[in-house]
């Protein structure tokens, strides 16, 4: 089967670096990385796997399967077009619109598929398909990984607990604007040792102050890495905002606090006022009521942490080609094959 991995923003790599080691232990040879030029202009697999900023390759490449964690996919692209998916963030409104765009959606757990298989039967012309979704493989393999980094890090700072910082770039729901004279405060408070992980596409005003923030503090550090799983795993506490990285801690079963989510449904600590975050911080960690929350979300939103989920999403798409055959193109109208021209560009046929 050759497989394309389609990167159109940098958070896309290590969703699809699980898939891609899976594939190459079940022997698939032909793997192309599409990686957008402009929006990942230093891709850091760049040396260790084959890649392309090439529409025109990846199209000349003809691939069999094309698996997509964003939203949009040319639709002149062969192959059977797959929707994994770039978080779990279900309140927000993107996460539900269909585009049109794809042939299939590998859906992380029951609360997922559940939705989107009411919507395959509204539309009527993609399928759906429950996998779990490629990060908790990663997770599943490295769980421990980072234990002795993290008692370094504690005993070198002096502290008990290991805090993150990762909030949502999108200004609109974003706290930095609101929350920094708090985070000042709790790491004064508290006896921890606060990291602070953006999103890849945060503006740089953010990231200037912010790093600002961490030389003028010794239990303050600005981590600089395209992921952010590694540093969900070595900490004891989340605070965020309304960001996809909640439901991947609390699906580690640890305790999250968020200032002014927009979620409908709130599984974990979320408050309107900076100033309550100390009391949030203690509350969230010993509240049983937090404790079955995050329980649910386990169970609902992704309860795959068997290894599988890379092996399952390259069965799926072996099973849709057995059953239908490679699609050569997808049929869309003439808006949606517009905005995917003027994304990715045309090509030569």
């Amino acid at each position: 089967m050759k497989i394309v991995l389609f990167c159109e923003n940098k958070y896309a790599i290590d969703i699809l670096y699980p898939l891609y080691q899976e594939a190459e232990d079940e022997g698939v040879n032909d793997i192309l990385w599409y990686v957008h030029e402009k929006r990942i202009p230093d891709f850091p697999l760049k040396d260790k796997v084959k890649w392309t900023n090439s529409m025109q390759k990846v199209y000349d490449f003809f691939p069999e399967a094309v698996y997509v964690p964003g939203n949009i996919v040319p639709y002149y692209l062969s192959g059977v077009k797959i929707q994994i998916f770039h978080g779990y963030a279900a309140e927000k409104k993107d996460h539900w619109v269909i585009r049109r765009y794809f042939d299939t959606y590998f859906t992380q757990g029951p609360y997922f598929t559940r939705k989107f298989k009411q919507l395959s039967l509204k539309y009527g012309d993609f399928e759906v398909l429950e996998t779990g979704w490629t990060r908790q493989d990663w997770i599943s393999c490295h769980r421990s990984d980072f234990e002795n980094e993290k008692v370094e890090l504690l005993e070198k700072y002096g502290k008990k607990q290991i805090v993150l910082y990762a909030p949502t770039f999108s200004p609109k729901l974003t706290s930095l604007p609101l929350i920094k004279d708090a985070l000042i405060n709790l790491a004064k408070e508290k006896d921890i040792l606060l990291m602070m992980k953006f999103h890849p596409l945060t503006s740089q005003q953010w990231i200037d102050e912010y790093r600002q923030l961490a030389e003028e503090h010794d239990n303050i550090i600005y981590v600089d890495d395209f992921s952010v799983t590694k540093y969900m795993l070595m900490a004891d506490v989340m605070i965020s905002d309304t960001s996809s990285t909640i439901y991947e801690f609390l699906l580690l079963n640890k305790p999250v606090v968020t200032l002014g989510a927009i979620s409908k449904d709130i599984y974990w600590k979320n408050i309107q006022d900076p100033e309550e975050l100390s009391d949030a911080f203690e509350q969230v960690q010993h509240d049983e009521e937090y404790k079955s929350l995050r329980s649910w979300v386990i169970q609902n939103y992704d309860p795959y942490t068997d290894g599988m989920v890379a092996h399952r999403m390259l069965e799926g798409a072996r099973d849709y080609i057995r059953r239908h055959g490679v699609p050569k193109k997808r049929k869309l109208n003439l808006w949606r094959k517009y905005a995917s021209i003027k994304t990715f560009g045309k090509v030569r046929r």
